[in-house]
């Protein structure tokens, strides 16, 4: 939990956090896709906006994770693929804090897409005169994205819900995002939904921000 004061810190005087939540074609986020992201940006007063689109991942959703999201192929079906997406996202996120619970998973597949994408870019080649020059020989230049990331991954600080909760609530019999947000007395509305999973996972943050005056001292 040490690790972490600085996030608790950052609450109590004031800063902006968004809490997150994806869901995926699978588990694997360089052969996976983002189907779904959810999110909720808040401080101290509470919940200013929210941020909740399914994502069209270009490939046929995986039964058994349908079978746990409940996000089927039809569903996504027309809706924008995620390079569409990820602009609004990262305009959402800005500069915020950002957590989520198990946070290296979430904040692994949109880093993965996120380095896809930056890497695809024709400016981030040495040569940028390649591409014409493969045309010149009858080769077709590598295809570019319609949108270039400025970074190859979020770059901002990230805190984790679960380490967090395992410092704060321990000896719980579960950790999981719906088994602690029973065991704390938090309602799930639409379990593994990310916009729901996101709140879930800021009433957490929260509960946890109002357990920890024996190490963050009030202050003059």
């Amino acid at each position: 939990m040490e690790s972490y004061s600085w996030a608790l810190e950052a609450y109590r005087d004031g800063a902006v956090f968004t809490a997150f939540d994806i869901e995926t074609t699978g588990l694997d986020p360089k052969q996976d896709r983002i189907v779904e992201i959810g999110a909720l940006k808040f401080d101290k007063r509470g919940p200013a906006a929210r941020f909740s689109v399914l994502i069209n991942p270009g490939v046929p959703m995986n039964e058994a994770a349908e079978k746990v999201n409940n996000i089927s192929d039809a569903m996504l079906a027309g809706k924008p693929a995620l390079e569409e997406i990820l602009p609004d996202f990262l305009m959402f996120t800005g500069n915020t804090v950002i957590i989520a619970h198990n946070a290296p998973f979430d904040c692994g597949f949109v880093n993965e897409a996120l380095k896809r994408l930056y890497e695809k870019a024709p400016a981030r080649r040495e040569d940028s005169s390649q591409g014409d020059l493969l045309l010149s020989f009858g080769e077709a230049a590598p295809e570019a994205p319609s949108w270039t990331p400025p970074f190859p991954a979020l770059p901002n600080r990230i805190a984790d819900t679960l380490v967090m909760a395992r410092a704060a609530f321990p000896g719980r019999p579960g950790y999981s995002l719906q088994a602690l947000a029973s065991g704390l007395g938090i309602t799930a509305t639409e379990a593994h939904r990310a916009e729901d999973d996101s709140r879930l996972c800021m009433e957490i943050f929260l509960r946890i921000a109002g357990q920890t005056a024996w190490y963050l001292p009030d202050r003059e």
